[in-house]
Parts: structure tokens; sequence; C-alpha cells
């Protein structure tokens, strides 16, 4: 089951994502965590409580990160396990998001 927390320090939001991220986590993906973090100038999304991600959180993650930086949100990923940071690799997910998004 996915869960997400958010902390907020001056501009930045830090979310913190726990559990796996698949097409259960797309709700909550798509009518919280993004509404939430629109309206900070910048987000961190911390991945160390997330061990799995399946394609379709590969999609819910692309897709968050890009409608962010639609709405100039600046956007970090940090903490990525290393079983999540290989399908990352494998999906060249840094390629699609920019280097700049990773820590």
């Amino acid at each position: 089951m996915f869960q997400y927390h958010v902390t907020v320090k001056e501009e930045t939001a830090h979310i913190l994502f726990i559990g796996d991220i698949d097409i259960d986590g797309t709700e909550v993906m798509e009518d919280e965590v993004q509404p939430a973090l629109s309206q900070h100038k910048a987000v961190v999304i911390d991945f160390s409580e997330v061990h799995f991600v399946d394609s379709s959180g590969i999609g819910l993650l692309i897709k968050l990160v890009q409608t962010l930086q639609e709405g100039e949100v600046k956007v970090r990923i940090q903490h990525i396990r290393p079983e999540v940071n290989e399908v990352f690799e494998l999906l060249q997910i840094g390629e699609i998001l920019g280097p700049e998004v990773f820590e």
C-alpha cells in the first residue's frame, strides 16, 4: 500500500514516499500528491522507503515530475534504494526526467 508524508520548510516541500508504487497508487498520486506539491516552488521526493516500483508506478512518477516542472516547480529525487535504482536505470528514467532531478 502506497502512503506519503509531507513536511514543508520555507518554500520547499519534502515528501517521503512509503511502500510500493504501482497501479494502486494512481488515485492517491493524482488526487492528493500532485495538488499538494504543485503549490510549492521546490519539491524533494524521498524514495528511502520505496522498495518496489512497477511500470505503472514509473508512469505515475514521470507524470508527477513533468507536471510539477511544467508548473515551474523544481523537483529533486533522493535516497533511491538500489533495487529501485536498478529499475530506473533499465528504463533510463534519468534521461527522461533529466540528471538534475536526481541526487
